[in-house]
């Protein structure tokens, strides 16, 4: 009976045989919660802020560590403004004849992480907000343990300037590569401005949460 390249045919049923891969590998776990390991990391990379609740930005959840600037968030109650989450809004502000009206950034963003079983899921996660500042990756130790992570990830991690931060099986942290600060980031844009008011609401709520404990 013929059987599919990888494949290794095996006894099944009144059928005879069956195929199942020729190769199975266990999935990759991580080794405690994604909040805890995201809290763990943010210290370990010295990040000091907020770490705000997993947040989905493009498609992807990543965990912000931000603080609130005091006088722009004072700025914005003055005027009545809230945060505003919607990208066409937000677009607007970046228009050379609105920049000049629009609201002030009121978030300030130290830096943004995901944690994932595996390091393109990381990256994936991760890369658009390279672009603007400090990002970073956290994987299972187990996960760097491969010729595809020292062939494929670091180089990629670097080119981009992440971060990589890795947990062993008992949870405990440890920095796999520092991030890149002498990169050339992007300015200012509507983007960057559209993720700064979801950050900039999650503190509010924070900050409201908070007040009325």
């Amino acid at each position: 009976m013929a059987v599919t390249p990888g494949q290794t045919a095996v006894p099944s049923g009144s059928n005879g045989t069956r195929s199942i891969p020729s190769r199975m590998v266990a999935p990759i776990e991580l080794p405690a919660g994604v909040d805890e390991l995201a809290a763990e990391a943010a210290a370990q990379l010295g990040w000091e802020g907020d770490l705000l609740p997993a947040m989905k930005l493009f498609g992807r959840t990543v965990y912000v560590v931000a603080n609130l600037s005091a006088e722009a968030h004072a700025e914005r109650i003055a005027l009545g403004i809230d945060p505003v989450a919607d990208k066409a809004t937000v677009s607007t502000w970046t228009w050379p004849e609105l920049a000049a009206s629009a609201p002030p950034a009121a978030a300030e963003i130290v830096g943004v992480l995901a944690v994932a079983r595996h390091w393109r899921t990381g990256l994936a996660a991760t890369v658009p907000f390279a672009r603007y500042g400090d990002a970073a990756m956290v994987l299972p130790r187990s996960a760097t343990l491969s010729h595809d992570y020292v062939d494929n990830c670091l180089p990629r991690a670097r080119a981009y300037g992440l971060a990589v931060v890795t947990a062993d099986e008992n949870a405990v942290v440890d920095l796999d590569l520092e991030g890149r600060s002498e990169r050339i980031l992007l300015g200012g844009d509507a983007v960057s401005r559209w993720v700064n008011e979801m950050v900039y609401e999650q503190l509010v709520a924070l900050e409201c949460a908070a007040a009325a404990e």
